[in-house]
């Protein structure tokens, strides 16, 4: 097998690079990454010198580069994205043009390539906030927001792909990753970053919002379980059954950094912020897979990595130094 990921410099990227390697000793895995803010060559320094490694220095949005990357591959798994609500709200176009135009890019690529299996990995955020049962798999996307809205877009534009052109195209949607190598800007290592300094947390509204929490290698237990035995045109929920609220899981990083909870400040509500995610993951439990990392004990670790790693966060904090001077600017 012959894998292409796209956005593998980044957070999910790099920890399924890792696991495709370590999983699939006669698998060959090919990277196309931007290398934006978020994505670091620094992040796969261990596997560069692997010789079942590529790494290809590009931008999915490069019709040219997306059908480079797609040469003489066999599956693609497409993780190349914006990721950040807050960046999308303060400019939305960087996510149009990246979750959109690129992920479209990569189907045409896929499509002319004759690629034989693609893996569009989306989000829970797709469907909106949930006020009742847990979203299933043919529930409607409402996404609420720039970033949740150029997914759903993409996710809809990769079923059309199946639909129109039976295209082996496979969606997951999981709900929050967390874990090792994730850009400082999401809850765990931002907030980690700022205790580590003693600088105040700045919690949108009362921190209440209910969020599950998906360990990143249970997420990638979830892709490579998807992209070997997932049914080309379906959509499956990758659900983490950690529902939390926000304030539990920040009470829970300065408990573990040993760091006095006085450093919580509560910040004016960001907008169009979700009260809830969940999602129902019967669809992809029948496939044998579960989530195996506790929630208290994947914080806990997650948390520990990010203090052991702290010139990593420093550079990395670096690179979006902009964005963080604009948007906590007085919060």
């Amino acid at each position: 097998m012959h894998l292409l990921i796209t956005g593998g410099a980044g957070f999910i990227g790099c920890n399924f690079v890792r696991h495709v390697l370590a999983e699939r000793e006669d698998w060959r895995v090919r990277v196309l990454d931007k290398l934006t803010y978020a994505g670091s060559l620094d992040n796969l320094a261990d596997v560069m010198d692997d010789p079942r490694f590529e790494f290809m220095h590009g931008d999915i949005c490069d019709r040219e580069m997306a059908e480079a990357a797609m040469d003489g591959v066999d599956a693609v798994v497409h993780l190349a994205a914006e990721s950040h609500v807050d960046r999308s709200i303060i400019s939305a176009e960087a996510a149009v043009q990246t979750n959109f135009v690129g992920s479209f890019r990569i189907f045409e690529a896929a499509r002319a390539a004759g690629t034989g299996r693609v893996l569009h990995v989306s989000t829970d955020e797709v469907y909106g906030a949930c006020f009742g049962d847990p979203f299933e798999e043919d529930d409607p996307l409402t996404p609420r927001n720039p970033y949740s809205a150029t997914k759903a877009g993409a996710d809809r534009l990769a079923h059309s792909y199946y639909i129109t052109y039976d295209m082996p195209v496979v969606i997951a949607r999981p709900s929050n990753n967390y874990g090792p190598w994730q850009y400082p800007e999401k809850l765990i290592p931002f907030f980690t970053w700022r205790a580590l300094n003693d600088e105040h947390l700045p919690v949108y509204g009362d921190g209440m919002q209910i969020r599950d929490w998906l360990h990143v290698e249970d997420h990638c237990r979830a892709l490579l379980l998807l992209l070997e035995e997932g049914e080309a045109g379906e959509a499956y929920n990758v659900h983490g059954d950690n529902e939390r609220p926000n304030m539990e899981t920040i009470r829970l990083i300065l408990d573990e950094l040993g760091k006095p909870e006085s450093l919580i400040r509560h910040v004016e509500d960001r907008p169009g912020h979700d009260v809830r995610y969940a999602m129902d993951a019967t669809k992809i439990r029948a496939l044998g897979w579960e989530p195996q990392i506790e929630w208290e004990q994947g914080i806990r670790k997650s948390v520990r990595w990010f203090a052991e790693h702290v010139d990593w966060m420093r550079s990395s904090v670096a690179r979006g130094k902009a964005y963080f001077d604009e948007w906590y600017a007085g919060r």
